[in-house]
């Protein structure tokens, strides 16, 4: 079998999106934007922002049998992404109602559907996939249970990433098979207090905090402030680079996708992470979540380290 740069095991979504001038109070009512209906999902975006980069790209996911299923299939084929690994039917394809306000923060609510039948029994129907890929990059938006089968399936010298969103407690063998785990401060500070642990204050402390509890590596996402690097050996901060934000939905996305493309290819953390926040950085500057991901030519255009091979 071709070997593949990252195989994704997560979510597919249709995002049905609407502008917003402030999201709403508990009780309150605002009107948004025309509705608009886009392939998304946390899964099916890493997919399509790592195979638009240029990596060899499979997606281990379910969708329902109906036309948001199909539209979710169509935007992974047109990337190149391959959907061998995409199972059909059980439940409706899974949807995320997405605000976004003026400044291009956003608020998801998800509904999840067949992203909830993707059992660890998928996980090992699938080990073909997972023989072939030199990294494994999961979220939270499918069964925890089938994370944890994904953990255990990994190939000999495979690597596992993680973004635990949205974040919940996870147990011992998830976390010590992370390298790197991925988070945002709301996920970090989920994580250590479902550990039991302290919450400091610095991105530092959060990422010393969290390497105690088991990943080999570790990387928290700081928004327009970049991310930071930590491993055993100590922390780096990798700044970002400024653009104008239009719409930050899915853009956590494109940087794990990044991140475990470049890693799959060879690069240490650090470096791999520089290329990531570029990435990141040109996903806010459109709207929507997939058409929003950057080509490998618009990175290197932008100054990112290490275009596509």
């Amino acid at each position: 079998m071709d070997e593949y740069d990252l195989l994704v095991v997560g979510s597919a979504n249709a995002d049905l999106v609407t502008a917003v001038a402030r999201r709403p109070g508990a009780g309150e009512t605002v009107l948004g934007s025309d509705l608009a209906v886009h392939p998304g999902g946390k899964g099916a975006n890493q997919a399509v922002a790592a195979a638009r980069l240029g990596a060899r790209t499979a997606l281990l996911a379910r969708v329902g049998d109906d036309a948001h299923g199909r539209l979710l299939l169509d935007a992974q084929e047109s990337a190149g992404v391959d959907t061998a690994g995409v199972l059909v039917g059980g439940a409706p394809t899974g949807v995320a109602l997405i605000t976004v306000d003026p400044s291009g923060d956003n608020s998801i609510v998800v509904a999840p559907g067949a992203n909830a039948r993707l059992t660890p029994a998928d996980v090992r129907a699938a080990r073909g996939l997972f023989a072939a890929a030199r990294v494994v990059s999961l979220q939270l938006e499918i069964p925890l249970e089938t994370v944890a089968e994904a953990a255990r399936g990994l190939a000999p010298g495979a690597r596992l990433v993680l973004n635990p969103s949205p974040p919940a407690p996870l147990p011992p063998e998830v976390l010590g098979a992370c390298d790197p785990l991925i988070v945002n401060e709301h996920e970090a500070r989920v994580i250590l207090e479902g550990a039991g642990a302290e919450v400091p204050e610095s991105p530092e402390e959060w990422a010393g905090r969290l390497l105690a509890l088991g990943p080999r590596s570790v990387v928290v996402t700081l928004g327009a402030e970049g991310a930071l690097v930590a491993t055993a050996e100590g922390c780096e901060r990798v700044p970002s680079v400024k653009v104008d934000a239009v719409d930050t939905t899915g853009a956590g996305d494109a940087f794990t996708a990044a991140l475990a493309w470049r890693l799959g290819v060879g690069e240490d953390l650090v470096t791999a992470a520089r290329y990531a926040v570029r990435v990141g950085a040109l996903a806010v500057t459109r709207a929507g979540a997939q058409a929003s991901y950057p080509t490998a030519a618009e990175v290197a255009e932008l100054g990112g380290a290490g275009a596509a091979r």
